[in-house]
């Protein structure tokens, strides 16, 4: 009898929610056969059968599992119990063309097992581990009853009512809420992009922040966008304005490359990136997701517009790889694609050490050799890390973006 578990996937990944289970208990499996799909903080990952064999699940859908928890077993004859180290995800295991994240299934011992003096694994199934790590009990010191020493429930709940542990204090709101309004109120649990975006904000709430704003003038942007687009529509993809602010973006960054880095607060150093991988954060039906154009200044308008419409496609169907959020060097949130707001503090994506909000051209009337027309005005906001660039460095940023944005000339030879 083998164990399945949730492995080291990469990206720093340390749990995820098991979504949903593709097969019934007791339902006899191939090789290789995805059985589960387990949500992260970065993809969804199918976890397959590592031998062919009757199932017996163990962990619940729609709870929570960490990197190294088993999820069920699967074949004949007793569980293999010999400790292995867990090994992380090969290239095999996460494929980046399949619909998607495919994930290796590895047979170990639980890597977040304490051992003891002899060296003898705990053993203990998702929930009763959750259950220890919520009344902040080590299950190193709790004697298990189960087969094999296994560590129950009622093993852990007894641990904690003899007073070993203080019981989880419940927050006094929390409690003023159930007693005021009872069934008046929801629990909704986060899922685990929502709670990598939680956990991101906070990251970037401890950055020390400043914001430049600007307008730029988007006539010449708007002509040529208006011009070409029946042409890229017969070419089979859409041209839109942000490809056309990618490239600006990254000129802008090779005049002023602080911008392209981040910092590094142990050595208090600043960490200058000499390629331009640009992120675009794309709203999913889940939650906020950052795609990243991965070598922008190489490419030309059309692959990289081509590029923006095979991503956002992926993200819509919630097939986006790891891969593909991976490693930006500098984020543009296109706030105007969402059809309102006029400037904003977009939040810095770290750890990156700025970020670009653009927002809708607008048709507005501007002064022109001393007469008022109409003209079409592209609206940003950069927000920056004020431990590594100035607010002066900020204007020429700015300023270079804008220049670029208002030339024809470059916007023609794109």
């Amino acid at each position: 009898m083998k164990e399945i578990r949730f492995v080291d996937v990469g990206e720093g990944i340390t749990e995820g929610h098991l979504q949903k289970w593709l097969v019934k208990d007791g339902d006899t499996v191939k090789e290789d056969q995805a059985v589960a799909q387990i949500e992260t903080d970065k993809a969804i990952v199918n976890i397959p059968a590592p031998i062919s064999g009757r199932i017996k699940l163990i962990a619940k859908e729609n709870t929570d599992v960490k990197v190294g928890d088993t999820l069920a077993t699967v074949g004949d004859g007793a569980p293999d119990t010999e400790p292995k180290k867990a090994a992380p995800a090969t290239e095999k295991s996460v494929q980046q063309a399949a619909p998607v994240a495919q994930a290796t299934a590895h047979i170990a011992a639980e890597p977040d097992a304490v051992a003891t003096g002899k060296t003898k694994e705990i053993l203990a199934t998702p929930y009763v581990r959750k259950l220890a790590r919520d009344l902040g009990i080590d299950l190193s010191k709790v004697t298990g009853t189960g087969p094999q020493g296994r560590v129950l429930e009622n093993d852990v709940k007894a641990f904690a009512n003899n007073g070993a542990v203080p019981k989880k204090l419940v927050p006094k709101f929390s409690e003023v809420l159930e007693e005021q309004h009872g069934e008046d109120i929801e629990r909704v649990p986060m899922s685990q992009l929502r709670k990598t975006i939680a956990k991101n904000m906070e990251l970037s709430w401890t950055i020390p922040r400043a914001v430049h704003m600007d307008i730029a003038d988007a006539g010449h942007l708007f002509e040529i966008v208006k011009r070409e687009k029946e042409n890229t529509e017969k070419a089979g993809f859409k041209l839109t304005f942000l490809p056309f602010m990618i490239k600006a973006v990254v000129e802008a960054l090779k005049e002023s490359p602080r911008f392209n880095s981040s910092y590094d607060h142990d050595r208090q150093e600043i960490i200058v990136k000499k390629y331009y991988n640009v992120g675009l954060a794309a709203e999913a039906p889940d939650g906020l997701k950052v795609v990243v154009i991965k070598n922008a200044d190489r490419k030309s308008i059309s692959e990289i517009a081509k590029e923006i419409m095979a991503l956002h496609k992926k993200v819509l169907d919630n097939t986006i790889s790891l891969e593909e959020m991976h490693d930006g060097t500098f984020t543009i949130t296109n706030i105007g694609s969402l059809g309102g707001g006029y400037l904003s503090v977009p939040m810095i994506n770290y750890p990156e050490v700025a970020i670009l909000g653009v927002h809708m051209i607008k048709e507005v009337p501007v002064v022109k050799d001393g007469k008022i027309v109409v003209g079409r005005q592209l609206p940003f906001s950069l927000v920056f890390d004020h431990r590594v660039v100035d607010g002066a460095e900020a204007v020429k940023f700015g300023n270079a973006f804008k220049r670029y944005i208002e030339d024809p000339e470059f916007l023609e030879m794109l």
